[in-house]
């Protein structure tokens, strides 16, 4: 008996372990679970800058490509014939535009779209054909002289515009400590550091010309247009208070700050100037 019962256990044993390396077996053949946090810090950073017709954002007569955009789509959008679009922006391969890339939607000065009527060109007639003598030239009301009277002084010019006249007064977009400083090479803003939550505002007036989370390495982003020299942006925002084509005020609260795309809990906070990032301590008042 007791041999028999021992033989039962053994026989037992054997069953449940069976059973374990089928359910291990079939555990490896399912289709892994996908983790949509894994890998977001370790991803390649995008600069905004690559994209093609960055230094364009927000200038009229382009569009910022968003998320499920197509050429079609965006063609219909802008009420432009698609192949013009395409012809216009050089793409080799319509069905490939990335998030954020800026396009032309208007046609190039000078250039007619595709589907509009030639115009009427006109020979030029040869001088050798008029059969009328030249005529000579008038002389100019500024150079008519009448004896005795001195010759009127030409009106000043008026002064060219300062070199400054894109200047911005720019404010800090948090509160928190400086984190991390501007270096070309490696990083091309600041950090600022805080909590989640804490507060994120608009540098200077501007209009938003981004907001979402396309453009990988950035988490939420928000980019300000601040006018045809400066842009600002602000990246891994917990969450964005503002919508594309909005008009915002400086100091208005944009986003709320958090970690998205990042290690910890920061703003990346950058300055472009021209489509280049600048150094923003050199804008921004001290503290």
């Amino acid at each position: 008996m007791q041999f028999s019962g021992r033989k039962t256990w053994i026989s037992l044993t054997l069953a449940l372990a069976a059973l374990v390396t089928g359910c291990s077996m079939t555990s490896t053949t399912r289709a892994p679970v996908e983790d949509r946090t894994a890998g977001i810090s370790s991803a390649p950073r995008v600069d905004p800058a690559t994209l093609p017709g960055y230094e364009n954002t927000g200038k009229p007569g382009y569009y910022t490509v968003r998320q499920g955009d197509t050429i079609m789509k965006i063609a219909n959008e802008v009420h432009q014939p698609w192949r013009d679009v395409v012809r216009w922006n050089n793409l080799d391969n319509p069905n490939q535009i990335e998030v954020g890339q800026v396009l032309r939607v208007v046609p190039p000065t000078g250039t007619a779209v595709a589907s509009a009527p030639m115009a009427e060109t006109r020979t030029p007639v040869p001088a050798a054909a008029s059969s009328a003598p030249p005529t000579k030239p008038a002389v100019p009301v500024a150079t008519q002289t009448t004896p005795g009277v001195p010759p009127s002084t030409p009106s000043t010019p008026p002064a060219a515009p300062s070199a400054g006249a894109d200047d911005v007064d720019f404010i800090w977009p948090a509160s928190g400590p400086l984190i991390a400083g501007f270096d070309e090479a490696k990083n091309k803003g600041l950090g600022i550091g805080g909590k989640a939550g804490d507060p994120v505002v608009a540098a200077a007036d501007g209009k938003v010309v981004y907001a979402g989370a396309g453009l990988r390495g950035y988490g939420n982003l928000i980019i300000l247009k601040h006018n045809n020299t400066f842009l600002t942006a602000y990246a891994h925002n917990q969450t964005l208070l503002v919508k594309e084509d909005q008009s915002v005020k400086k100091g208005q609260k944009i986003a709320e700050m958090g970690s998205t795309d990042a290690d910890r809990v920061k703003l990346h906070f950058e300055i472009r100037r021209s489509g280049k990032p600048v150094d923003p301590a050199r804008y921004l008042p001290a503290r």
